[in-house]
């Protein structure tokens, strides 16, 4: 299918993004849309002839559990509500611990690196499995940018994007702003990810900005589209010609006109790189006989061969199995489970890092969930800032050394508010009762009743005066 250019809609920016002209498709998180009723600006763009596709951040697919129904049904949901023609998520995981490592259970805030072996790979298109099979439409999955890597890998990106895709069929969302970031943090060559990697699975791609800091790329999606990302840009497109390309923009949002520009500049690269001097371009293969560039074989898989899933995504799981491949043995989600909670577990509650991973690489990303948390905390509860002022980010990155992430950002929003109470803050006694008032109307068993909401909202009036 044939998406074009789009844009992520925020709902900061939703007015911008109706005014853009040239926009043929949005992306908009799911899990930030209700399942039964979208926001108004979607809706027009909706009946301007504008494809909207949900997706999705919350699922983690490369997690050692099998996916969570109630997740996949509000992905599938919000597909439908959408008349989606595809739906998309990460290959990372988000959450560890639980029963399988009869350990609490963590969660990231964030997507983190899957480790590229053949243990993680088998779980990851198990669960790529069911997640198709759950859905009502075509999946597709996106690269992610990281800031650290697994020791002992067996595979390279391009490898592990293209044994997925052979066992599942699923779709590729290639983001080349990850590509960039992981060439910058990793030392992971953009082109050769793209010589291995299946370019005619690709549904569609990323363009992101983001900044670099002590020798750090921070794919921080608020800062304009890089040269170098672009150059990424250009690379894929003398491979192939995407089938839609997207400006993902989550933060410090700038003025339409800026918004503009920046989806010119994204055209003007795929203008460019389009290799119009081939009439018979298409889709080239990695490793084509005019690339000299050589693609690595994988390593030799230990044990038995893995079971070949070769259709293509399509219909009502976006899937149609030609043999159902044996299921992945538990030994190998145990594996999986227990190393993916030693290092989240060193990431957000400050135990030993697990052996071989680069324990400075592992304090920048410790740092970076942590401030990520902050962020989006202020974004879901943003009376919290508004009431603690100046003093809101310490003390939130304070709370956040001890208390690691156990549910939503809802949840942990609420958690905070308590523990600033507990611990006798804020000083200031007019912010302690607006903060105990907001603590006290949202963590009720049950939302309060219209009378009590208008009660509160007098009181916390005669508060503010």
């Amino acid at each position: 299918m044939e998406l074009g250019i789009g844009i992520g809609w925020r709902p900061e920016i939703a007015a911008e993004v109706e005014s853009l002209s040239g926009i043929d498709w949005v992306e908009a998180v799911a899990e930030n849309l209700c399942a039964d009723h979208l926001p108004d600006s979607l809706v027009r763009l909706r009946e301007r002839g504008v494809t909207v596709v949900p997706h999705g951040v919350a699922l983690g697919l490369g997690g050692a559990d099998r996916p969570d129904p109630d997740r996949l049904a509000g992905l599938a949901a919000r597909a439908e509500l959408l008349g989606a023609p595809l739906v998309t998520e990460h290959i990372a995981f988000v959450r560890a611990g639980g029963p399988l490592t009869a350990s609490p259970r963590l969660e990231a805030g964030h997507l983190l690196p899957v480790p590229r072996t053949w243990d993680a790979l088998d779980v990851l298109c198990e669960n790529v499995r069911i997640a198709q099979d759950s859905l009502p439409v075509p999946l597709a999955l996106e690269n992610i940018a990281a800031l650290i890597t697994w020791p002992d890998e067996e595979l390279t990106e391009g490898q592990f994007l293209a044994e997925l895709v052979g066992r599942t069929g699923v779709r590729l969302l290639i983001d080349v702003a990850n590509l960039h970031t992981n060439h910058v943090n990793l030392g992971q060559d953009p082109a050769k990810a793209l010589d291995e990697l299946p370019v005619e699975a690709i549904a569609y791609v990323h363009v992101a900005g983001g900044v670099e800091k002590n020798g750090v790329w921070h794919d921080t999606h608020a800062h304009p589209v890089s040269e170098p990302v672009l150059e990424v840009l250009a690379e894929l497109r003398s491979r192939v010609d995407p089938p839609g390309v997207l400006l993902e923009r989550d933060d410090a949002f700038p003025p339409g006109a800026e918004l503009a520009g920046e989806l010119d500049a994204i055209r003007a690269t795929l203008r460019k790189a389009a290799p119009s001097a081939d009439p018979d371009h298409g889709l080239r293969q990695a490793a084509s006989s005019t690339d000299p560039r050589p693609v690595a074989s994988p390593g030799p898989r230990p044990g038995p061969a893995p079971t070949s899933d070769d259709s293509a995504g399509a219909g009502t799981g976006a899937r149609t199995a030609a043999s159902t491949p044996a299921p992945v043995p538990a030994g190998t989600r145990d594996r999986t489970a227990v190393a993916q909670t030693a290092l989240l577990s060193a990431l957000v509650a400050g135990t030993p890092a697990p052996e071989g991973f680069d324990h400075r690489r592992l304090r920048v990303q410790s740092r970076a969930l942590a401030a990520k948390r902050a962020d989006v905390v202020a974004k879901v509860a943003p009376e919290l800032p508004e009431i603690l002022g100046d003093g809101y980010r310490a003390a939130f990155l304070a709370y956040v050394g001890s208390r690691p992430m156990s549910g939503g950002y809802r949840r942990d929003a609420l958690d905070f508010a308590e523990h600033v109470l507990i611990a006798g803050g804020p000083a200031d006694p007019v912010a302690r009762r607006r903060l105990t008032y907001w603590w006290q109307d949202r963590s009720g068993a049950r939302p309060p009743r219209r009378t009590t909401r208008l009660v509160r909202a007098a009181r916390a009036a005669l508060v503010g005066k």
